[in-house]
């Protein structure tokens, strides 16, 4: 039922996207409408997620009835210091989307009442404990654009639309939601435009039953950790998942990513807030993870999780300090320049906390690639680090059909094994992408704590085969692939094909005889 209730939701959503890219068709170019309609999304969620926790302590407390949309901006100034110091943020009455957009489609100065609003919600954390998690939120959704119209009354108008159409999303409470709205939104929004927008940086959203699967994976046993963490966090939607499946009380010092892109850097910090993560809970930065870490004084971390981009371009062994950092020393090589991917690998395992778990997923290349990266496997089997690799699907993220790889890292092994599983046969096939179901994650996590030899599904591997394969990862040199072909009994074979040839001749003989009595 979960997995239909999802399917509904996520249908409904991408319904009321394509109506307001309809609505908008020729007016807003798609790379920049994806930025308006997550903004105003986020407007939306932020008003009703603040009037809601007002709305339910009044009714607590036996104000019933009450309706924070309907109070005065002088009575509810009253409450603004208690609220930013546990909310992070402060919006009156007259500035919650509700309101605004019953004076929308009459208010000649749109643009100027939204530029004002989304400044004072900023504003309302300046000088508080939250106000680094606020800054910058409305960067992306520049209201005075002529992306959005090339006059006022054009910009407006569209603005309207906008408003109307995230006002039709009927998603009800977005904590209650089976899909992670804000994620599955950029997804959808991401598929639309990608393609005529020349799409870049190895962008790829983690799709949820990945996320579902990796997070499984990273918390495998715990009940609750100290800190969760994603170096290249995205949406944050593996963050999130975390939270769903400890329970955000569970992770006791919270949540830490770091994030490149802009756009993706507001949407994490944005689907925080909309999860209920409070604003001391969490710390996003934005910065290039690998050459600018923004985390030194929070690691280590007992839960990483990840889906960095895959073979990116970084500055390698051009940044002579890089050799140095303690993140990429110890293995004695650096990641190659065209190929970031075990640089992410590194960094992880150096912020690793001795009882963590690091599930990350990975191009399938660097588990058997040469150079460089072999030198890197080579330190990272030597040292017993490696815990599991995981053969996944092909077809399953939105951008690449690339089957990738989940490797698994611990600093505190129970022995000197690597377990394989070959999940690349766990799908079920939804339009032209591959899709992971409950059972075929439930099947993949329950043989990662099992360790059992599965024939044709898993095995572990002892250190000294893996040394002795030229320390390959490549789950396929280990785990044996079912032969489906149908077996022949040879010996049945023949006796049939010996039939057939007798036959062939009894019916030459027949056919000799009658051309025989014709001639005659």
């Amino acid at each position: 039922m979960a997995d239909v209730r999802k399917e509904q939701e996520r249908e409904e959503l991408h319904r009321a996207i394509w109506a307001i890219a309809d609505e908008l068709r020729g007016s807003v170019d798609g790379w920049d409408f994806k930025s308006y309609v997550l903004g105003m999304m986020f407007y939306r969620y932020i008003s009703e997620n603040l009037a809601d926790y007002i709305n339910e302590g009044e009714i607590e407390a036996g104000n019933e009835g009450f309706e924070y949309a309907l109070l005065s901006d002088d009575e509810a100034e009253q409450a603004r210091v208690d609220l930013v110091s546990t909310k992070g943020f402060f919006i009156l009455p007259s500035e919650l989307f509700a309101n605004v957009r019953k004076k929308a489609a009459s208010d000649e100065n749109l643009n100027m009442t939204l530029e004002t609003v989304f400044h004072h919600i900023e504003e309302s954390a300046k000088g508080s404990e939250s106000e680094d998690n606020f800054a910058g939120l409305f960067d992306d959704m520049d209201v005075n654009s002529n992306k959005l119209g090339t006059t006022v009354a054009r910009r407006n108008a569209n603005l309207v639309k906008l408003i109307e159409g995230v006002a039709d999303m009927g998603l009800n409470n977005y904590k209650e939601n089976a899909i992670d709205a804000f994620g599955d939104a950029y997804e959808y929004l991401m598929s639309m435009y990608a393609s005529n927008a020349g799409k870049s940086g190895g962008e790829f959203f983690t799709p949820q039953e990945v996320s579902e699967l990796l997070t499984r994976i990273a918390v495998a046993g715990k009940r609750e950790v100290n800190k969760v963490y994603d170096p290249a966090c995205g949406s944050g939607s593996l963050l999130l998942k975390a939270a769903k499946i400890l329970g955000k009380e569970n992770v006791r010092q919270g949540f830490y990513g770091q994030e490149i892109n802009l756009t993706t850097y507001n949407l994490c910090r944005i689907n925080m807030f909309l999860h209920d993560i409070d604003y001391d809970k969490f710390d996003i930065a934005h910065e290039d993870t690998l050459v600018s870490p923004q985390h030194w004084d929070d690691e280590p971390f007992e839960v990483i999780v990840s889906n960095p981009p895959y073979s990116i371009k970084w500055e390698g062994d051009d940044n002579p300090v890089l050799i140095n950092d303690p993140r990429f020393s110890p293995a004695g090589v650096l990641a190659p320049k065209s190929k970031a991917d075990l640089a992410f690998i590194m960094h992880s395992l150096s912020w690793l906390a001795a009882n963590g778990t690091a599930a990350i997923v990975c191009f399938p290349g660097i588990m058997y690639r040469g150079g460089a990266e072999k030198k890197i496997r080579q330190y990272l089997v030597d040292n017993n680090f490696i815990d599991c690799i995981i053969q996944l699907p092909g077809n399953l993220f939105f951008g690449t059909s690339i089957a990738t790889c989940i490797m698994v890292l611990k600093r505190s092994k129970a022995d000197n094994r690597t377990l394989f599983i070959d999940a690349s046969k766990e799908y079920i096939k939804i339009t032209n992408n591959n899709k992971l179901t409950e059972e075929n994650i439930g099947k993949i996590v329950d043989e990662f704590a099992s360790r059992e030899d599965i024939d044709y599904f898993a095995r572990c591997v002892p250190y000294e085969e893996i040394a002795g394969n030229g320390y390959t990862l490549s789950v396929s040199s280990y785990v044996e692939q079912e032969d489906t072909r149908e077996t022949i009994d040879i010996v049945k074979l023949n006796a049939e094909i010996e039939k057939i040839v007798a036959r062939e001749q009894v019916l030459r003989d027949e056919i000799a005889k009658m051309i025989a009595e014709i001639e005659v």
